[in-house]
């Protein structure tokens, strides 16, 4: 078996550029308030290159008085193609603050939040849900400077997805609309405040509540939630997001009924699949580059220790006209 490569120290690049390990930390963690010769510079980075040679996370953690690691608490939720887009946002947003994101999917068999933050010595925890009192101090407790909630803003723009779709769907003549709520129960609270959204609209118009149910994403199943819905005069359906929008095309089908003909039809998150749906779907879209640009912002803010204004932080809604309303 061959032996396991020699670990390359800060000692090896200090003996080939020719100075003390001192000034290697200095140059190589960017240490604030020292005046190193730009020769000398030069030949640490070139030493290190050579050498191949990476600052270690806990010797760049002690320079700099923290860890450059942004921990995001996924808390059940499914990774869709918008989770996927906003991370990837968040993500390289990060970066180029010089901090690193890792993601943990939160679970009930899972470590705790606070046993994998100070696994991952991070500095930042983020969740896209609020965290509980107790659950916050346990991570300040490991250590973590910054606790940030994007969801625990009072008016995140849940409600106001149900309103954009509600208010298309009644300013099109429609007077009996339905809601389609998921199955998943991890998506429950969102899907509840979209629908107190869309309930208060149907308030303010002075027309019937919605009319909610779970529809389920296989073929039998959204044929009869179509069914039912047509037995009450509902005409539009506002869909929790667009893979369930998809399900309601898919029911009209079985039916041979469409979109927006005999039911009118919105979605949420503009997957890539939305605008090749037949026909194409009409749904709410999420600015997903602006918002993780705006929470790494919060993020480097909160670690320098100015405060964050959580209502700046949540993506604004819009609402993109196509086909099936």
């Amino acid at each position: 078996m061959k032996p396991p490569a020699k670990r390359i120290t800060s000692a090896d690049v200090a003996r080939a550029a020719g100075v003390s390990q001192t000034t290697v930390s200095f140059v190589l963690n960017d240490k604030p308030g020292q005046r190193i010769p730009a020769d000398t510079r030069r030949r640490v980075l070139e030493a290190a290159r050579q050498l191949n040679y990476r600052v270690r996370g806990s010797a760049r953690t002690l320079a700099a008085g923290r860890s450059n690691v942004v921990l995001l608490a996924l808390s059940g939720m499914p990774i869709g193609p918008s989770v996927s887009r906003f991370i990837e946002h968040f993500g390289s947003s990060l970066a180029t603050r010089g901090l690193t994101l890792v993601t943990h999917l939160v679970a009930p068999t899972a470590r705790t939040l606070e046993d994998v933050s100070a696994a991952v010595d991070a500095s930042a925890v983020i969740g896209l849900d609020p965290f509980d009192e107790p659950a916050a101090e346990a991570l300040r407790q490991a250590g973590v400077d910054l606790v940030l909630a994007v969801g625990a803003d009072p008016s995140p723009p849940q409600m106001e997805v149900g309103r954009l779709q509600a208010r298309h769907l009644l300013d099109h003549g429609h007077r009996r609309i339905g809601y389609a709520l998921p199955e998943l129960p991890a998506f429950r609270s969102w899907a509840e405040e979209r629908l107190r959204g869309v309930l208060e609209v149907c308030a303010e118009r002075g027309v019937d509540p919605a009319v909610a149910q779970t529809m389920g994403l296989g073929g039998a199943q959204a044929a009869r939630d179509i069914a039912a819905w047509r037995s009450q005069s509902v005409t539009g359906i506002c869909a929790f997001n667009d893979e369930i929008a998809i399900a309601v095309l898919a029911g009209l089908r079985a039916h041979g009924l469409t979109a927006p003909d005999d039911l009118a039809v919105v979605g949420v998150d503009d997957i890539p699949v939305a605008r090749l749906a037949a026909p194409p779907l009409t749904t709410v879209s999420f600015d997903l580059a602006a918002a993780g640009a705006r929470l790494a912002e919060a993020v480097a803010a909160g670690l320098e220790g100015n405060g964050v204004e959580l209502s700046m932080l949540a993506p604004d809604p819009e609402l993109l006209v196509r086909g099936s309303a």
